[in-house]
């Protein structure tokens, strides 16, 4: 069946890769939860302070439920924080919290990837949804022009992937230069930060890759109809 068919192979790696990501930033993160920062600040009270110094005080800073839920939404301009991050005062919260703060500076400066990335968004929704079913739908019933459609509309998905990757560096990057040049956090509690930020990077670089990997599979399946 297809489902169960050789090219199923080409997706191994890259599920690994996803697998290893989700358990690194998760185990980073639970790490470093348990370092609180010597100033005592709040994940809320750090988005809050960074928010107001670059004049974005009609940002409010939100609590949502779950656990690494954290984000900041372009459409409403809030930034929602989950309630570990929001209420704590670990290394972790205050990385975290820093690194939502990054896209809002993204948005006020109006950075290129961001604006592509947020331009396409409904896009990717669609496609997201409709590309498989198409593409399934014109494998069976021997339908070509169908195929290449559904593998078309996918090809969104992946430039979406591709696109975040450099918007969530970026807010990555910014988080630890203001951490450090507003002495939020010290020298070793950075070093903290960076940690739990680079193996959150690494659950987008997965997901790049996942793409990326579905996107070759349907290309090699559709061949068999040539």
């Amino acid at each position: 069946m297809f489902y169960f068919d050789s090219s199923f192979i080409i997706l191994i790696p890259a599920l690994i890769i996803a697998a290893v990501a989700q358990y690194k930033v998760s185990s980073t993160f639970d790490k470093y939860s348990r370092f609180g920062n010597r100033n005592g600040y709040t994940g809320s009270q750090v988005a809050r302070m960074l928010l107001d110094n670059n004049g974005l005080y009609d940002v409010p800073v939100e609590v949502i439920p779950g656990k690494l839920t954290d984000h900041y939404d372009p459409t409403r301009r809030v930034m929602r924080l989950s309630e570990e991050v929001f209420y704590g005062n670990s290394v972790a919260s205050i990385g975290v919290a820093a690194h939502e703060t990054g896209h809002a500076f993204q948005h006020k400066e109006r950075y290129a990837p961001l604006v592509i990335r947020n331009s396409i968004v409904p896009v990717v929704n669609f496609s997201s949804n409709i590309s498989w079913l198409l593409f399934f739908a014109g494998f069976v019933l021997g339908i070509k022009p169908l195929i290449n459609f559904g593998i078309l509309l996918f090809s969104a998905v992946v430039i979406f992937q591709l696109i975040t990757l450099p918007v969530e560096f970026d807010a990555s990057s910014r988080a630890l230069r203001i951490l450090e040049r507003r002495g939020i956090l010290y020298s070793e509690e950075l070093r903290g930060a960076k940690a739990v930020l680079s193996a959150a990077a690494m659950t987008y670089v997965a997901a790049a890759i996942t793409a990326i990997s579905n996107l070759i599979r349907l290309i090699l399946i559709s061949r068999r109809e040539d």
